[in-house]
Formats: C-alpha cells, sequence, structure tokens
C-alpha cells in the first residue's frame, strides 16, 4: 500500500491526482499545512507529496513553492519525491520549481498516462535510492531481501554468501570512525570486485555495518569466497598503522572498560545453498546465516564455510 500526502486547490488538481494514481493501491492523506504534512510523515511513511492547485495568480504560485522549499529544507520531508500539477505551466514556473526541488511538474499537457508513468519511476527510484548504503553504494537490506525471494521464485539453484569482519568494532574504537569507513568502502570493493569479475549475473548487498550479502551460482562459491579472502588478507593488514602491522594486534578498551588485545581484522563468510528449492522465503535462510556466521567467526584467520546440513 502507498501513501501520497495531498494538497489541492480545486477539483481538477484533486482529479488529476486520482488518474495519476489510477491502478495503484494508494491511500490518499490530505493535509493543509506544514504541521499537518509533518504529522502525517510520523504516522505513515509517505511515498509521495502532492501539490495541486488551479489558481495560476502569482500569489498562489509563490505559496505552492514556498511549500515546496520547506519541504525539501526539512531533514525527513526532503527525501519524499514532491509533484506540483498546475493546469498551465509557464517556463518561469518550471524553472522556479525544479530549482527550488521539486521532482516532477504536471499540467494538462502531459497525458495522464506519462504521469503515471514518471510518478510511478519516482517512486520506485526513490524506495531504491533509500536502499542503497551510502558508504559502499551498495543495495540495503530490502532489496538484499527482494532479490532472494527473486532468486527462490525463480526455482534455481543459487547460493547466499554472508561475509562479515572480525575484530571490525576493535578498529573502528581504536582508529575512529572516519578510518572504519574506508574499511568499509575497501570491503565492499573487494567483495563487489571479485564477484563481478568472476560472475557477471552476481549481486552484491551491503546489509550494514560490517555485513554483506553476495548472490551467485552454487558452482561459484570456491573460487569467488577464495579470491575475496585472499585479496581481503593480503590489503587489510595495511589499513593499520606500521607499528600495529607490525606487532600484528591493537590494544583498546572492551566494552566492559577492560584493555583488551585485538588482532588484525580477518573475514568470515557462511554460505548457505538453495538446491532443489529446499527454502521457501528469506526468513529459512536468515536463520541458518545466522547461526552458521557465528560458527565460522569463531575459527582462527579468514574462513568461509558451507552449510552442510539440512533445512531446520
Amino acid at each position: 500500500m502507498l501513501h501520497a500526502a495531498c494538497y489541492t486547490e480545486g477539483a481538477m488538481a484533486e482529479l488529476y491526482l486520482t488518474r495519476i494514481m489510477e491502478g495503484s493501491r494508494v491511500s490518499v492523506h490530505h493535509f493543509t499545512n506544514a504541521n499537518e504534512l509533518l504529522i502525517l510523515a510520523q504516522r505513515f511513511t509517505l511515498d509521495m507529496i502532492y501539490l495541486g492547485t488551479t489558481n495560476i495568480e502569482s500569489g498562489a504560485t509563490l505559496q505552492l513553492i514556498d511549500t515546496v522549499r520547506m519541504i525539501k529544507n526539512h531533514t525527513y520531508l526532503a527525501i519524499i519525491p514532491t509533484v506540483l500539477y498546475y493546469p498551465q505551466v509557464s517556463d518561469t514556473v518550471l524553472h522556479t520549481a525544479y530549482e527550488n526541488g521539486a521532482e516532477e511538474v504536471f499540467s494538462e499537457l502531459v497525458p495522464h498516462h506519462i504521469a503515471r508513468i514518471k510518478t510511478t519511476m519516482l517512486i520506485q527510484r526513490a524506495f531504491r535510492d533509500l536502499s542503497v548504503n551510502p558508504s559502499s553504494r551498495l543495495p540495503g537490506p530490502s532489496i538484499i531481501e527482494r532479490e532472494i525471494e527473486r532468486q527462490i521464485e525463480m526455482e534455481q539453484n543459487f547460493a547466499v554468501c554472508y561475509a562479515d569482519l572480525d575484530n571490525f568494532k576493535a578498529f573502528n574504537d581504536y582508529y575512529g570512525y572516519y578510518y572504519g569507513d574506508r574499511v568499509i568502502k575497501l570491503t565492499s570493493r573487494i567483495i563487489k570486485d571479485v564477484v563481478f569479475d568472476l560472475c557477471r549475473e552476481g549481486f552484491v548487498g551491503h546489509i550494514g555495518g560490517d555485513d554483506f550479502i553476495y548472490v551467485i551460482p552454487p558452482e561459484l562459491v570456491e573460487s569467488i569466497c577464495k579470491n575475496i579472502i585472499r585479496t581481503f588478507d593480503l590489503m587489510i593488514p595495511y589499513r593499520y598503522q606500521k607499528e600495529d602491522r607490525l606487532r600484528g594486534q591493537i590494544v583498546t578498551k572492551n566494552r566492559r572498560d577492560v584493555e583488551e588485545t585485538y588482532g588484525i581484522m580477518t573475514l568470515s563468510i557462511a554460505v548457505i545453498i538453495n538446491k532443489g528449492r529446499v527454502f521457501k522465503h528469506v526468513g529459512e535462510m536468515s536463520h541458518m546465516l545466522a547461526d552458521l556466521k557465528k560458527y565460522t567467526k569463531s575459527l582462527d584467520g579468514s574462513n568461509y564455510m558451507v552449510e552442510r546440513r539440512q533445512k531446520y
């Protein structure tokens, strides 16, 4: 179910919204001022904000543009696609609307079916952008889940690989978030490059933090995992200062404020293969991956482990 916040002046503006959302499962929530819009945004996950008027006087236009400016200056509202409707649009209005952040401006000159397609694409693009991790620029949890569901529905054999850094938190606490973020970017680049070099149809996603997912054909698990680990182990020591790298460890305080020694970061990869349509939904695979990841992380060094047990 989609949720659209709507401010309209005139039946024509309301009708245009109805026509461009035709065929979509959308709940329209009307508001009359900024405070009501903020309340709607707190109550619902808004997919679009629609501002429409049939009043083409300069005062009404400026009011609508001011509303757009307010939306795009608000930290939370700014990420929501904002669409404007005027029955007739001049070049000046178009320029001002886009300059102040409106994603799209429609008029009676734009056919409803074109506006419908553009609106759908706006919402999909916003969803995709929100699902991309800002550090790695890789797809996030919602797209990862959708990809695994797609693989399950295709009823083909595939492997889901869950890669997780060992001793990352200690590194991040010791060197600071800036250097921790550089490690995340390096790891994402290693995984992405290896997967796409060896498997053009592969998928790589970033769950968040130091957790990554990649989906590949089962027959490529060994070569891809080994190459990722080999490259990671070769490059990661150079993220440490020379004295720490030569010592092979860092000393920092743990969560109990007690000093503890941590070795150079390693990489643990848990692998589950869906062969013969064993798994029916993402939750089943997620549960086993989490369990296998714990065991893999208990081993010394960088490792990958393929789950050999049956589904439980």
